[in-house]
């Protein structure tokens, strides 16, 4: 689906003219270091014409790439005019790109405002590595650190300072910028300003602060994770003025998202990380405790796996942070506390052990796999039972529109969990992106329901119900019908009944998955008053009766997962890849970064298809600007010709 960009009224702001865009080639360079200086063409007399100029320039010569992705120029150039943009692009989708350019040509600097460390010095880290000019301003950073920070932007040394919300909003802050020459502001995870949104932040509200202070400088809003009503209003809190908006595409074609019954679920989870070969993944769970559960059994088990939620410490968490992010560790099971900084590429699979509370959530969540845009898995383990459960926790919302407004966002993902048509297609029509096709890359598109008669069992199940004096919770009444042996059945005279054992035949998954159909189908209810006992509703009496066919699914016991190779399309050296991400490491390590900032996966792929051995061949390596040609050409490109010289 073509992306929806829209742009609201034609005023644009008086913008300051000590911050227009340079328009010659030195703008750039300045912000590239080793990075040779060019001639720039002459310039048509449009400025829109001399803005994608200069920002094409700016994307090959600095970040390495030859062209944008769709909806990034138009975005850039809305900016470079001085204008108020919202930009709502998927996790992975280039939001990034969409202000450091801007922030690279315009003369003066831009905050970028962001609600985590930890995302603010990933970010700072990349900039760095290419040669940006940046540098970051938060609690970890003391008073000295700050005053030169303060006077490299006074001095025109930085490009781009990232804060966090209740730094910016500090009087003394905004005193200083106000002394100095900001062009530009970023609102980064902008969602965080509106009520409406899934993880809203009282500091960002007062953003709008912002546009008090600096009326002249533009502002952009990005997020990943909007629904129409809080776009509207992120707009409206931070005062845009007749924004520019882009809506890209919501889809993540790379991402297989699959929901599998919850049985088992340790075993369920174990098995599925047998299967991924030491990839990296991320396993969400809802509480502190399961999560330092199930990483110890992980542990246990021999896996390199990492516990994180927040009643760790800093320094507990920032380890297991940046262990991630540079491949020391390879899963880290944690609350939804990680993730929003965690810039890592070569995410394979995020799984969920319990249901999210909003479709926000699980898309923003699901959205940190596969952001090289290689093939990646999102996994949630549902237990309907879970609804009931996570429901009650709204109950301690004290104000009742904000308590309404999680439970119709829960009830969107309860829906989700349970539906029987294409996953990607309600998510894409959750966020106003219709899509008429499936997708053929979800659960429900590659394994689809198969149906059957279950007339018989559904009379098997909803009599023992009945028998049992509808008393019970599921497991209790799967015990019965497969006739187990248990001290409570026989101390409440069960193993008597008529029901008992008749279907031992079939498994505990089994018969789990038909009762939890015929609670979808209303012929049972869960008591949640009474230990979530099941009763037979008015609905039940015609299947009993037997008047009609009761069409059932057939229940899916073992989901299979097919290992692929993400970097297939390449067709590239899996040998001298090796030997790449080899000394990637190596490099990383020397640097103190994270082994992505130096290169991607796709980057040491395509460097292991086209095996360049000088300078112009490394430069049409997709990811490889100059200051990366520079900084690492020389020993990627040396191993390359030891490499074809052994062969």
């Amino acid at each position: 689906m073509p992306a929806n960009r829209q742009k609201i009224g034609t005023n644009r702001h008086n913008f300051a003219e000590g911050c227009k865009p340079s328009n010659t080639s030195a703008q750039i360079n300045l912000q590239t270091s080793k990075a040779k200086a060019t001639k720039m063409p002459a310039m048509k007399s449009d400025p829109i014409c001399e803005h994608s100029t200069l920002a094409k320039q700016a994307l090959k010569e600095t970040f390495g790439y030859a062209e944008f992705r769709a909806g990034q120029e138009a975005v850039i150039n809305a900016a470079l005019s001085g204008q108020d943009t919202l930009v709502l692009l998927p996790t992975g989708g280039g939001k990034s790109l969409c202000y450091q350019i801007p922030a690279l040509l315009f003369n003066g600097a831009t905050v970028v405002i962001s609600p985590l460390i930890s995302l603010m010095e990933d970010q700072v880290s990349q900039l760095q590595a290419i040669g940006v000019s940046a540098a970051y301003i938060n609690n970890t950073v003391d008073f000295a650190r700050q005053n030169a920070i303060f006077n490299q932007l006074a001095d025109g040394q930085l490009k781009l300072l990232y804060v966090a919300p209740e730094k910016a909003l500090q009087f003394d802050f905004i005193q200083r910028l106000k002394s100095l020459n900001v062009c530009f502001f970023a609102i980064d995870e902008a969602h965080c300003v509106s009520h409406w949104g899934h993880d809203f932040r009282p500091h960002y509200r007062r953003l709008s602060e912002l546009k008090q202070h600096f009326p002249h400088c533009p502002m952009m809003a990005l997020t990943a994770t909007a629904d129409i009503a809080t776009r509207h209003d992120i707009a409206h809190q931070l005062g845009l003025n007749a924004p520019y908006i882009h809506t890209g595409s919501f889809d993540r074609p790379n991402i297989r998202y699959t929901i599998e019954e919850k049985f088992k679920p340790l075993s369920q989870l174990m098995r599925y990380l047998r299967e991924q070969k030491g990839q990296s993944g991320i396993i969400y769970c809802t509480s502190r405790k399961r999560v330092d559960d199930i990483s110890e059994k992980l542990a246990e088990a021999g896996f390199n796996v990492a516990a994180y939620h927040a009643g760790m410490s800093n320094e507990q968490r920032q380890f297991v942070q940046k262990a991630f992010a540079r491949d020391d560790i390879n899963i880290v099971v944690a609350t939804v506390a990680f993730g929003m900084g965690i810039n890592k590429l070569n995410v394979r699979f995020v799984l969920h052990y319990d249901i999210p509370k909003s479709i926000e959530a699980y898309y923003q969540e699901t959205g940190r796999a596969g952001r090289d845009g290689l093939a990646a898995e999102a996994i949630m383990y549902f237990d309907p039972a879970d609804i009931g459960r996570v429901k009650r926790f709204f109950e301690d919302i004290p104000d009742e529109a904000r308590r309404k407004v999680e439970e119709q966002r829960f009830q969107a993902m309860a829906n989700f969990a349970e539906a029987q048509t294409c996953r990607r297609q309600i998510l894409l029509n959750y966020f106003s992106e219709y899509q008429r096709e499936p997708c053929g890359n979800c659960d429900i598109c590659l394994n689809p329901p198969k149906r059957f008669d279950g007339t018989l069992v559904a009379q098997q199940a909803l009599s023992c119900v009945y028998r049992a004096q509808q008393r019970f919770g599921l497991g209790y009444i799967v015990d019965l019908l497969r006739g187990a042996n248990t001290s409570r059945i026989r101390d409440n005279g069960h193993h008597e009944l008529s029901t008992y054992g008749i279907g031992k035949s079939h498994s505990v998954e089994y018969w789990l998955s038909i009762l939890r159909q015929l609670v979808h189908h209303g012929l049972l209810a869960q008591d949640i008053t009474q230990g979530a006992s099941l009763k037979l509703t008015e609905a039940a009496r015609a299947v009993l009766r037997g008047e009609y066919v009761l069409q059932l699914a057939e229940p899916r016991l073992q989901a299979k997962h097919v290992y692929q190779d993400k970097l297939a399309q390449f067709n590239y050296d899996k040998k001298l890849f090796a030997k790449l991400r080899s000394l990637r490491k190596e490099l990383a390590d020397a640097d103190d970064v994270p082994p992505y900032v130096v290169f991607n996966d796709k980057t040491l792929a395509e460097m292991a298809q086209k095996m360049p051995t000088d300078d112009a061949e490394f430069l049409n390596v997709s990811g490889v600007g100059f200051s990366k040609l520079s900084k690492y050409g020389a020993p990627f490109m040396q191993l390359i010709r030891n490499y074809l010289a052994a062969s």
